[in-house]
């Protein structure tokens, strides 16, 4: 008797229609969110604790937590601002450079909606994911301007950055703004994270100016062990990153899981070949420099080309990457400190670039050829427009914020004395023993 009493609730649900919520779900794909769900847990493990450890390992000791807690403050920061208005201006509305107020603080939200651009995944799941994109792309930017600005400007910066070149450059390539109708082709963030984060870390680099000891001092990394962990996990969260934007379980993220692979280890090894030539040893930071150069490439490509393509965009990457890092960066003088220019800035031009090249019909299933490899050599110049456009606004504005939290923040910059001893006991009180 007492069993059957457990189902007595169940059947009084049935009766008056409860558990609405579940009832809607089952229109959802609960495979495609299963996938989501995972790949929004690995996207987020690429900058805690992916990234913190890869910057965090390239600066010096006396800057290892300073360096990771800007990681670790952008998570926080970015994720109020995302639930309050972020997602609401980046991927509702149609205007032509930001969206609408519609989802503000995520109002009219449920387990039961479903966004137009993912129909088969709640609404939440879609929200999240996006979110960690968000996330990602101001902490990738301050590896170009680590071991020198105070952490109330960078808090300033990393906060109107967001709401005014990320969502804006957001919504215009993906959210049905002026990048995204005009057929250019980024399938996971080639302009949106890394074009984006790259120019604005080397307009960063810019005004603040180099490091004291810049050219002088070998400013080397106190630990690449570190750093090759944290590159591990960038790496495997990458799979999330962009075979999780297919936004569901299928073939079509089949193929970005693999191009992604294969460019990244073309990269590594391209890279480890060219500084093998040029400089005579083969490092572990050049390896996985490399493989990061590789997975930064094939962003904006990965659900649009094939296995081959990837190989490509891989190799290519890696090299052009070795000398933007070196050659280029020498011949300029300008203090990117971790390579963020160089790598993410660079190497997503290249990828947008070879996007237009190796995008096939094979891959996307479009009845009409994509990119040149399949006859249409004018998705080249589409995708040199989407570069041009994403540098020319992130550029700007970026340089506009950074002089207004000059203003409000009293200066950008620590001091020489403070640089010199060390920001984690300066601006945090803390330090590694």
């Amino acid at each position: 008797m007492s069993r059957l009493l457990l189902f007595v609730p169940l059947l009084l649900a049935a009766l008056i229609g409860a558990r609405p919520a579940f009832a809607a779900d089952l229109a959802l794909d609960r495979g495609d969110t299963a996938w989501m769900l995972t790949s929004t847990a690995l996207v987020l493990m690429m900058t805690i604790p992916g990234l913190a450890l890869f910057y965090g390992g390239m600066v010096r000791k006396i800057n290892l937590l300073a360096t990771m807690a800007q990681s670790f403050v952008i998570v926080c920061l970015v994720t109020v601002l995302w639930m309050v208005v972020g997602y609401s201006l980046a991927f509702n509305g149609d205007g032509k450079l930001f969206g609408d107020f519609s989802r503000f603080m995520l109002h009219g939200m449920t387990t039961a909606t479903a966004h137009p651009l993912a129909p088969s995944i709640p609404e939440p799941v879609f929200m999240t994911f996006q979110m960690t994109f968000a996330i990602i792309t101001p902490a990738l930017m301050v590896g170009a301007i680590a071991d020198r600005m105070k952490f109330s400007a960078l808090v300033l910066f990393a906060s109107l950055w967001l709401l005014f070149v990320y969502v804006p450059i957001c919504h215009m390539v993906w959210g049905g703004g002026l990048i995204g109708t005009a057929g250019v082709l980024d399938y996971a963030g080639g302009t949106v994270v890394h074009i984006n984060s790259g120019v604005a870390g080397l307009v960063a680099a810019l005004v603040l100016g180099p490091r004291t000891g810049f050219g002088k001092t070998a400013f080397t990394p106190h630990n690449v062990g570190l750093s090759t962990i944290g590159a591990g996990l960038l790496w495997v969260g990458w799979f999330g990153f962009n075979a999780g934007s297919a936004v569901a379980a299928d073939g079509r993220a089949g193929m970005a899981m693999a191009a992604t692979q294969i460019a990244t280890g073309g990269a590594a090894l391209s890279w480890m070949v060219a500084e093998w030539v040029f400089r005579k040893k083969p490092s572990l930071l050049g390896m996985i420099s490399g493989a990061v150069a590789g997975l930064v490439a094939v962003t904006p490509a990965s659900g649009f080309v094939d296995a081959e393509g990837g190989l490509v965009i891989g190799l290519v990457a890696g090299v052009v990457c070795f000398f933007a890092t070196s050659t280029l960066k020498n011949a300029l003088g300008y203090d990117d400190s971790l390579d963020a220019f160089g790598v993410h800035g660079i190497g997503g031009m290249v990828g947008a670039i070879l996007t237009g090249v190796f995008a096939t019909q094979t891959v996307t299933g479009s009845e009409t050829p994509v990119g040149w490899i399949d006859g249409n050599i004018g998705q080249v110049g589409t995708q040199l427009y989407g570069v041009a456009i994403t540098i020319a606004y992130c550029a700007v504005v970026t340089f506009v914020i950074l002089k207004v939290v000059g203003l409000l923040t009293r200066g950008l910059r620590v001091t020489p004395d403070e640089e010199r001893e060390g920001l984690d006991i300066v601006l945090h009180g803390e330090s590694v023993a």
